[in-house]
Formats: C-alpha cells, structure tokens, sequence
C-alpha cells in the first residue's frame, strides 16, 4: 500500500538534541569499485552517473575512460572531502558499496578512524530490482559481513541504488541487524512502518539536495548552483524549524564533489551551515537513534 498521507499537517515535535531547529546529514556515496564493470564479469562498463555520458564502447569491451573517471572518485575524490569534514570536525555517514571498500580499505579505515558511520550501500552499486530474492538475501549478507570486517561494525543502516526492490524491505528486516533504512523520498522527519508483522524505521533520503544532479541536463552546471540550491534549501528549512524541526539530506559522492571546483562549493556550504546556531549536523545512525528513543514504534 502506497501512503500518500504522512505526517500530514500534524506534525510530531523532533526534538532534535539542543533544540536544533533542523538535523542537516551529509551522505557521502563510496561506490567505486562495486559499479558494473566487464572486468568483473557483467556484460558491460558502467554508464551513468560521471562526468561524461557512456555507452559509447560496444558491450564486452572494456570502457578504459569511464572505468578511470569512477577510480577518480577513489584514488583523489574521497579524500578531498573527508578532508573537509575532518577540518571542520563535522560527522558525515557513508553510503558505502562493500565490494568498493574492499578494493580501498584506506578509505574504511579512515572512516572508521573518523568514527563517520557507514550505511550499506550494498554488496555491489546494483540495483535490486535486477536480483531475485535469493540473489538479494545473499548479496545483503555478504555486504554485511565485508563492511563489519573491513570497519569492526556492523552496518545498521541500508541504501539501496536508486530505489528498493520489491523484496528489500523485508529482507531488510529479516536479516535482523538493522536500525532503519533510508530507501525512501518522500519525507523530511522519520517515520515507522509495519514489515512482516514488525516495526520499521525509515530515515528518507533525497534526490533534491544532491550532487547527482550535476550529472543531469536539467540539474547543477557549477558549484555555485549547487552551493545556491543547498543554501536555499536549508534557509527554508531553517526558518521553519522555528517551529517545525526538520531533517535536511544532502547527496555527495566522491567522484563528483571531489572534483576541485564542486569541493570549494561544498566547502562553503559547510561553513555556512557552521556559521548557524541551532543546527544539529548528525550522522544517519545518529538521527535513527534519537528517533527510536524520543518518537519509538507505536504498539502493533
């Protein structure tokens, strides 16, 4: 069942830790590695989501140009922006592919090292809807016990690519180790559903706030739109927080906000939210467990 409700004008009192009036996460995508790849054996390179539109290179040819664009994100882009995070002492969440972080377990230590949390992002940058229910539970559990070894904890969050699957959700919760998940857009608080007779948390995610969009034709074409849309956005939500606390998301990933002129523009952003009392800049474990204590699942 689709609902189409929500909150609706009823808002419930977030709470956020020092009267916040609104929680503004950062998710940083790490998903270099774990794209489709015919070195890994699919039927062609990855297309989407870089610099340049792909597709050009027949299938079962290797696609050299996009296969250096996404290692960019890993051997250069990460770093720049855990850099900044690191010198503003700002927590952020990765979105973090498994089979990406095994092939850099620099970065998962550092992230680890940072005490930034990893929400999984898979065991490969897929998209679910692709696998069967077999093939989903499997590649759930591999991620989750890659990610525990490579970092020392368990994930308890969970992204998918783009959107769930049909069966995510409940496989989500049958695995049993997870808080929440964030497989959803259409909402800026928190809320619970029911799944296979057992509550649910859902910290929605967006497709708004996020550098994605430089990669569209109708999106961002420098950092200044970006850092104009993130102002904007969290402007309003400021205003509103006065009495309706919000969370605001924003989308990174390596291989685009790395990139030296998109990092200033998140450089300024992120000085410009400090610049702002009132404000609670959490990691997504972070806000799922302030919500499970302050606002926990109503009675079955």
């Amino acid at each position: 069942m689709r609902d189409f409700v929500g909150y609706a004008n009823s808002l419930p009192d977030a709470k956020w830790p020092g009267q916040a009036r609104v929680a503004v996460q950062f998710a940083l995508n790490y998903e270099e590695g774990a794209e489709a790849s015919v070195l890994d054996g699919d039927a062609r390179n990855e297309t989407g989501l870089s610099e340049t539109t792909g597709g050009r290179v027949p299938a079962g040819i290797r696609d050299l140009a996009f296969e250096s664009l996404y290692e960019y994100g890993s051997r250069v882009g990460v770093w720049r922006i855990l850099d900044l995070f690191a010198e503003r002492n700002l927590p952020l969440t990765l979105f973090g592919a498994a089979r990406a972080l095994e092939r850099n377990p620099k970065v998962a230590e550092a992230v680890a090292r940072a005490d930034h949390d990893v929400c999984c992002h898979g065991w490969r940058w897929e998209e679910p809807f692709r696998l069967t229910e077999e093939q989903e539970r499997e590649h759930i559990a591999k991620a989750v016990q890659s990610i525990q070894r490579l970092t020392g904890q368990r994930p308890l969050g969970w992204y998918c690519r783009y959107g769930a699957g049909e069966h995510t959700r409940k496989l989500i919760v049958e695995e049993g180790g997870f808080l929440y998940d964030s497989d959803a857009y259409n909402d800026e608080l928190p809320y619970w559903v029911t799944v296979s007779g057992k509550s649910h948390l859902v910290v929605p995610y967006t497709m708004d706030a996020n550098d994605a969009k430089y990669s569209s034709p109708a999106g961002f074409s420098t950092g200044d739109d970006f850092f104009s849309y993130l102002k904007a956005t969290f402007d309003q939500l400021y205003d509103e927080g006065v009495n309706k606390p919000k969370i605001m998301s924003v989308g990174l990933h390596a291989r685009i906000s790395g990139r030296p002129g998109r990092a200033r523009a998140l450089a300024a952003f992120l000085d410009y939210v400090m610049k702002h009392d009132a404000v609670w800049v959490a990691r997504r474990i972070d806000i799922a467990r302030h919500w499970i204590r302050e606002h926990p699942a109503p009675s079955p």
